[in-house]
């Protein structure tokens, strides 16, 4: 599992480098978190040196004090992936030339920057892994302020840091790497759950058990029956719950509209359904 995860990481921290060296940086696009640090940091310090800290040894900079921290308040074990991809990712953006793809169009450095970057992201996270940045400042915040949680501080100091490019980069650009970042985010979501978005039923109806003898035998999907009770008649009905996957949602509907017209159904996506006929579980995730 080790081996496996490292692969995930490497292979992870090489996309995000390539999107940052390849079209984030050249176009002065700041995609949030420490990498849009580095960028900002490689664009002041011009002046200072020729062509200013470049963005691998920024985000080393940046990241490696950070995280030893985090390894003294929350422990290794909690930050040992975290400190490998950072230094990976440095290793990458180190090795990567920086060379503009595309050039002076904001739009396809957003899109495909951040494409690339959430390929990056999601398969970091296959490695259960991050690449610091923003996502260790959070944790170490909650360390001292329980309350906060890292899922609402991430967006707000990635939004900071974009903020502060607008005031240094402009605005136009930085609107477009909101843009990339939300690409970014979608591309990564929809690769951890590896495209495979499934849905759960909820019916309710008169001939319950017909349309779930047709479920189990038409579409071969297990059903599960969940005592109701409608809140104006106060009279008990059973309520059918089933997963089915996407191409199967046409055939579900048709198959209740035949059965009862009359039939109460709710579709709700399911971001992931782990089970038989779904995503198995594997001993590693445990």
């Amino acid at each position: 599992e080790a081996r496996q995860n490292l692969i995930w990481i490497a292979v992870g921290t090489f996309f995000i480098a390539l999107a940052a060296n390849f079209f984030y940086t050249p176009a002065n696009m700041v995609p949030g978190g420490f990498t849009g640090l580095a960028i900002i940091i490689r664009y002041l310090t011009r002046p200072l040196t020729e062509g200013g800290i470049p963005v691998w040894l920024g985000n080393l900079i940046l990241n490696v004090p950070l995280i030893l921290l985090a390894i003294i308040l929350r422990g290794w074990r909690f930050m040992r992936r975290t400190l490998i991809a950072s230094l990976l990712f440095s290793a990458w953006l180190y090795v990567l030339p920086t060379h503009a793809l595309v050039e002076d169009d904001l739009f396809l450095v957003s899109l495909f920057g951040g494409t690339i970057m959430g390929i990056g992201l999601g398969l970091v996270f296959f490695g259960k892994a991050t690449t610091g940045g923003t996502d260790t400042v959070a944790a170490l915040i909650q360390k001292f302020l329980p309350h906060v949680g890292v899922a609402r501080m991430m967006p707000l100091l990635d939004g900071a840091v974009i903020l502060l490019s607008a005031w240094i980069f402009g605005i136009r650009v930085s609107m477009y790497a909101a843009i990339s970042v939300i690409a970014a985010g979608i591309v990564a979501d929809r690769l951890i759950s590896g495209f495979r978005n499934a849905y759960t039923a909820f019916i309710v109806s008169s001939r319950s058990e017909e349309i779930a003898s047709q479920i189990m035998k038409t579409l071969d999907r297990g059903v599960t029956g969940l005592r109701g009770e409608g809140m104006y008649t106060r009279r008990e009905r059973p309520v059918l719950m089933c997963a089915v996957s996407k191409k199967q949602i046409a055939d579900l509907k048709e198959l209740v509209y035949t059965e009862d017209p009359n039939a109460f159904m709710i579709l709700v996506e399911s971001r992931e359904i782990r089970g038989e006929g779904f995503l198995q579980y594997s001993k590693e995730e445990l």
